[in-house]
């Protein structure tokens, strides 16, 4: 495997999200911020590489615009905020990079929008053929129609779609923090930034909080989890802060900033599996025993009912549901063959007893089947 901070030198197709931390101060968008980031992204696209951009900022922006809704509390507030930011947002990507001869493009994605593997594919497409044509994809969650419920938890997640979507080599986050620390920076002024993760298990997790950064949703903590899920499809990841001077361009020259979070296997993992993984909702959780848990993750094999020994949440046939080890720690994500009442029965009973247990007509010995699963390295 090649060394860490070559992997960042030899990517050609990058997905660089940028936090609303770095793009806004007090009273909005911050234009000289954003304008120096495309100018750093301008030259890694003279170099050849492909640049994929998920940018935060809409809402912030919104309220630049609007200050006397500054504290907006309900999501109709947000979403409105979203729409008259967005625009905004757009214009000054647009302006900043078409001063450097580049084009650029407006591709907003929702969850619920991309579940449907129709959709998925064709956001795909579209995203495929922008960068053929040599356009620069800005991408953001829609705001203005996702809810709650059906929203990503904030952009981290929706970078590690779109890395996916992308196919792409690296996922840069930039934040207002530069990078993992051993504890919250902000807080404890004995912080010691960490410079590579090879792993990103309960321990890392451990080390990060929850607080989110100065005008965005996400934290430490959720960029962690995003590590986690790229890492485990053979990806690299770095956080890195944005505000950092020409931080980009020296990344990509070699340089050590921020955290490098290494890949967790050496083969690269896109199309179906990435789909289930960031893409579906999670429905339920199957809880697995200790041998369970080695025939996903060391064996590469699918699982059965045998191995099952609690069932939890409202889940229907075909649903994405997470397996967890008999700690909690979750190890795969994958589609159910059986409904959340069906399993229930079958739990913890051999293949052959299944036919005697699930009055139907047919079923399948796998209660997950390898080809529709992802293990979490």
């Amino acid at each position: 495997m090649k060394q860490p901070w070559h992997m960042v030198q030899d990517a050609r197709r990058v997905v660089i999200k940028i936090g609303s931390a770095v793009l806004t101060d007090r009273d909005g968008l911050d234009h000289v911020m954003l304008d120096d980031l495309c100018s750093q992204m301008s030259v890694l696209a003279a170099q050849g590489r492909q640049v994929i951009i998920v940018s935060s900022g809409a809402v912030a922006a919104g309220v630049g615009k609007m200050p006397e809704r500054s504290s907006p509390r309900t999501v109709p507030e947000k979403q409105a905020l979203a729409a008259i930011g967005q625009g905004l947002l757009m214009r000054v990507y647009e302006e900043a990079f078409e001063a450097r001869g580049l084009k650029v493009a407006q591709v907003l994605l929702t969850r619920d929008g991309l579940v449907p593997r129709r959709r998925y594919v064709n956001a795909k497409n579209t995203i495929k053929t922008l960068m053929e044509w040599g356009v620069i994809p800005i991408i953001n969650e829609n705001d203005t129609v996702a809810t709650d419920e059906l929203q990503f938890t904030d952009n981290d997640a929706l970078s590690a779609l779109v890395l996916h979507l992308a196919e792409a080599d690296l996922l840069v986050c930039l934040s207002d923090i530069d990078g993992l620390y051993d504890k919250d920076p902000r807080h404890n002024r004995d912080a010691v930034k960490i410079d590579m993760v090879t792993k990103v298990d309960d321990r890392v997790l451990s080390s990060a909080g929850d607080e989110p950064g100065r005008a965005g949703r996400g934290g430490m903590k959720s960029k962690l989890q995003t590590a986690r899920m790229v890492t485990s499809c053979g990806l690299p990841m770095v956080v890195a802060g944005g505000r950092t001077p020409r931080v980009l361009e020296r990344l990509f020259s070699g340089e050590s900033l921020g955290t490098f979070f290494m890949p967790a296997r050496d083969r690269k993992i896109y199309g179906r599996k990435p789909w289930i993984a960031f893409a579906l909702e999670r429905k339920g959780q199957v809880v697995l025993d200790a041998g369970a848990v080695a025939a996903l993750t060391q064996d590469g094999r699918s699982l059965l009912p045998v191995g099952i020994t609690g069932v939890s949440g409202s889940f229907q046939e075909g649903d994405c549901v997470v397996c967890l080890d008999p700690t909690g720690r979750e190890v795969a994500v994958g589609l159910c063959n059986y409904s959340c009442k069906d399993l229930e029965k079958i739990t913890g009973r051999r293949s052959g007893e299944i036919s005697s247990i699930i009055e139907k007509d047919s079923f399948k010995e796998e209660v997950i089947h390898r080809d529709n699963m992802i293990t979490l390295k």
